[in-house]
Parts: structure tokens; C-alpha cells; sequence
């Protein structure tokens, strides 16, 4: 993010590390009964198809949105190469070994009233598009996935029970049934592949089949991969939050640091900070113990 009300994400991003998991969240004693691993993850998974037509995102500042209705061909291309985490499409990304979508969805304002995208800054393509290429793409009949649907920006109730007959609709009997904690084996053998972490179950009547409370993301917020390493090892150090959480090691930036590098993108900032990320990724133990670690978000 580049000019927003950050303190106040922030502070959202907080809260939910303090809060343990309610009844029917994901606890790592249900992912066994196969060897334990890590889990990973990419964040803000439809950015790879950001519409560079798009007004800035309802959440952004106002200022960044004057700017970008003033100077659009400057504005625009620096928040595309700032806000853009991915480059693989949904079917790329699960081939890699994402199993736990970042799916952050919003209401565009102009439209109609049931205009939802997937947002980073500015919108993407409609979001079922999005879905439904993710369902053609698993085929390995063992693959589970957990839909990570969080952020919901100017999402009304009415919404969220049209995104979730929506992903009733797309996913169907793919769907674990909600308020189980099941094992991957029980999930195999109904034939089930996906579990869906629903951020806000409680604005819809009906969450989705297999809703789970919203996993606990840790975001540090750094520009600096040993200040990101610091933040995340302060967090183990204060005990898992009661379930399955994830782990962040994603670098953000900040405006200093995109107005002192005007020629960067968040992919030039992220890539000289690979191998201690990954160092730091390989010495992870997963499991449910004090210190461990089991959802990465890359």
C-alpha cells in the first residue's frame, strides 16, 4: 500500500492476532493423519490480473485518489507495480504449491449492486471468474485447498449471502461440511478438496458449506526481511494463537520508501530479500508445539 489509512489497517491486523479462533476454526490436530508439513500460501493470489482500468480502491486515501484522477498516467503505473504480489494465474499457483488462496474481495461502486472483485489497490476482473478457474485447475483428486476470503470492502449482508451462494454454486460437493474439523483422509474419502476460511461467517445467515473462522495473519508490515524475521519470531515467542495460523513473509512497502525508489516495484524490492526469507522458511518446524509454524503466505 502506498497512501492509505495503514495505522488503521494496522490496527485491524492486530486485533486479529489477539483473537483465538472460535468454535469450528482449523486446529493442526484435524490436518493429520498423513506426515506433517508446511503449508504455503500466496498473498493477494488474484493480483496477477489487476484491471489497469479500475477506479483506486474505496479504502485507499483520498489524496491518492485526487492524484490519480489529476495525473493518472503517472499514479496509475506506480500503483500497478506496487500493488501487483503475483504473476502466476490461480491454476500456476496451485501447481507451484499454493494451498491457501489469499482471496481479498470487494464491492466496486461502479456497476451494479452485485459488482464484487478481488482488490489490491484497484480492482480486479469479476470475482467468480477468478473461482471458477481455480476449481478447473485442481486435479489431483488429493489436493485440498483453503479458500482464504477476508477484507470484504463495502460488503453489505446482502452480499455476503450472494458470495456465498456463490462459492455453494462454483464449489458444490467439493465443499467440507461446515462446523467439522475434519482429518485430509476423511476429506479424501468424501471426495472433498476444499475448506473455506470465511474472515466475517457471522455477516451471513448461511456461511458456505465448510466455513471456518477467519485464520489469524500475521502481517508485519516491514520493508526489511530481518525486521519482518524479528516481527514473526516476536509472535511465535508469544504462543500460537490456538489453531492454524499464517505466517506472512511478505515484504510491504511503504511511501518513503516508494518516493526514495522511484524505479522500483515490489518485485525488485522483494527479490535481493529471497534467501534469508528462505533460510528463515527452511528452519520452520510445522505442527501444533509453541513455536512451530504451519500456513506460510509468500
Amino acid at each position: 500500500m502506498i497512501v492509505t489509512e495503514r495505522e488503521r489497517e494496522r490496527q485491524r491486523h492486530r486485533q486479529r492476532e489477539k483473537q483465538a479462533p472460535c468454535t469450528g476454526s482449523l486446529m493442526w490436530d484435524s490436518i493429520p493423519d498423513v506426515p506433517s508439513g508446511l503449508l504455503a500460501g500466496s498473498h493477494d493470489t488474484m493480483t496477477y490480473c489487476l484491471n489497469k482500468n479500475s477506479p483506486i480502491s474505496q479504502t485507499q486515501s483520498r489524496l491518492l485518489q485526487l492524484l490519480d484522477k489529476v495525473l493518472p498516467c503517472v499514479t496509475r503505473p506506480l500503483v500497478l507495480k506496487w500493488s501487483t504480489t503475483q504473476v502466476l494465474n490461480v491454476t500456476e499457483q496451485l501447481d507451484a504449491g499454493g494451498a491457501v488462496p489469499d482471496l481479498r474481495i470487494a464491492h466496486m461502486l461502479v456497476g451494479s449492486e452485485k459488482n464484487l472483485h478481488f482488490v489490491h489497490m484497484v480492482y480486479t476482473t469479476r470475482a467468480g471468474g477468478g473461482a471458477r478457474r481455480s476449481q478447473s485447475g485442481w486435479r489431483a483428486p488429493r489436493e485440498v485447498v483453503i479458500l482464504a476470503c477476508r477484507n470484504f470492502e463495502g460488503m453489505t449482508e446482502d452480499l455476503h449471502e450472494y458470495l456465498v451462494a456463490c462459492i455453494k454454486n462454483i464449489f458444490g460437493d467439493m465443499l467440507c461440511p461446515r462446523g467439522e474439523v475434519p482429518t485430509l483422509r476423511q476429506l479424501w474419502a468424501r471426495g472433498q478438496q476444499v475448506i473455506v476460511s470465511y474472515e466475517e461467517a457471522e455477516r451471513a445467515s448461511e456461511p458456505p458449506r465448510g466455513a471456518v473462522a477467519g485464520i489469524p495473519y500475521w502481517w508485519g508490515d516491514q520493508v526489511k526481511a530481518q525486521e519482518l524475521i524479528r516481527y514473526l519470531e516476536r509472535m511465535k515467542s508469544c504462543g500460537p494463537p490456538g489453531g492454524l495460523f499464517v505466517a506472512g513473509i511478505n515484504l510491504t512497502e511503504n511511501l518513503a520508501y516508494v518516493l526514495g525508489h522511484p524505479s522500483e516495484s515490489l518485485r525488485k524490492m522483494t527479490l535481493p530479500s529471497l534467501p534469508c526469507l528462505r533460510a528463515w522458511v527452511r528452519e520452520q518446524c510445522p505442527g501444533p508445539g509453541a513455536r512451530c509454524t504451519n500456513l506460510l503466505h509468500r
